[in-house]
């Protein structure tokens, strides 16, 4: 085993700690939220970094130094550009070593290292961490689709500061994923005569589970661009309306609840037991519900009609 495979594999290497760092960060600004708007003293620069697209639009009056950090909230395909090249790259690299027994690049194996990869034999089997890059890499691709063909818009902006994380976050997931990969030195370590014989049960489960939310997720998104298009899918307005059918008959953001549920279907085809990955989801849980909470207050405090048996994330709770 190499030296520096010595540190416990429970402990709070960097990336949990970052990932960790995330959730609570989140958790705590959601909370925040919760509080009503008198108990606490208003801060234009904070609410302009948790708000973007309709709900920076109707939140707090933003100063005009908050608006020269604005970039067009349709960059979002910038995050998918770079996620399918970059996760695309590791998602290769992983292939070649699996495949032909190719080591991954120096570079790439020093920074997993500092990132706290730990290098061990047993426990993570490598099919489980390909198949998550897989799914990582076709929600992507999806995600791009939707972008240039399904979704429509409007002139909304997104901070700039929130730009650069999203750049960053898919670079980060992706090397997350393949730092739970099994190593030995810098090749794969595959347990058994060959990949398919690590086939699990929770293999099929995620992958049934993955399909299904990303299913949902899409025809969210469909509903969402619809609402802007006429009958010959052709955009007409850039206004928001209710949308109605598939998840949003019980939560407002149903395309973050999919979101949600993705990230989970990737912790059980990890096998359930990945510590490293639950913080990916914990922090994906709190990020995706203080979305969903601030488009639900959008949307009632725009539509007086507006359905009032809906949640905001989480149908029936919240």
């Amino acid at each position: 085993m190499a030296p520096w495979a010595g540190a416990e594999i429970s402990a709070l290497n960097p990336l949990r700690a970052v990932w960790l760092t995330l959730a609570a960060a989140f958790l705590l600004t959601l909370l925040l939220q919760l509080v009503p708007s008198g108990l606490l003293p208003g801060c234009a620069l904070f609410q302009d970094l948790i708000r973007y697209g309709k709900t920076k639009e109707g939140g707090p009056s933003r100063p005009a130094a908050c608006r020269a950090f604005d970039v067009p909230k349709r960059y979002f395909s910038h995050f998918y550009i770079i996620s399918v090249l970059w996760n695309g790259f590791l998602l290769w690299s992983l292939t070649q070593s699996l495949l032909v027994g190719a080591p991954f690049p120096n570079w790439l194996h020093h920074l997993l290292r500092i990132l706290g990869a730990a290098q061990f034999r047993g426990g993570e089997l490598a099919l489980s961490a390909f198949l998550v890059l897989v799914f990582l890499w076709l929600h992507s691709l999806r995600r791009l689709f939707e972008c240039f063909y399904v979704s429509v818009f409007s002139n909304a902006m997104i901070h700039v500061v929130q730009y650069c994380f999203g750049l960053v976050y898919y670079v980060l997931v992706g090397l997350t994923v393949l730092s739970q990969v099994p190593m030995d030195g810098r090749n794969v370590y595959v347990i058994g005569k060959n990949l398919l014989m690590q086939a699990r049960w929770f293999h099929i489960l995620g992958m049934m589970m993955f399909i299904w939310s990303s299913v949902h997720q899409y025809k969210c998104h469909v509903i969402l661009g619809n609402l802007r298009k006429n009958k010959a899918g052709v955009v007409i307005h850039c206004n928001h309306r209710i949308p109605f059918g598939d998840w949003f008959e019980y939560v407002s953001s149903p395309n973050y609840l999919a979101e949600l549920m993705i990230y989970i279907s990737m912790a059980v085809t990890f096998g359930f037991h990945n510590l490293t990955w639950w913080l990916v989801v914990t922090y994906v849980f709190f990020n995706q519900a203080l979305s969903a909470f601030l488009s639900h207050k959008f949307y009632k405090s725009k539509f007086v009609s507006y359905p009032k048996h809906r949640k905001a994330f989480l149908p029936f709770l919240f």
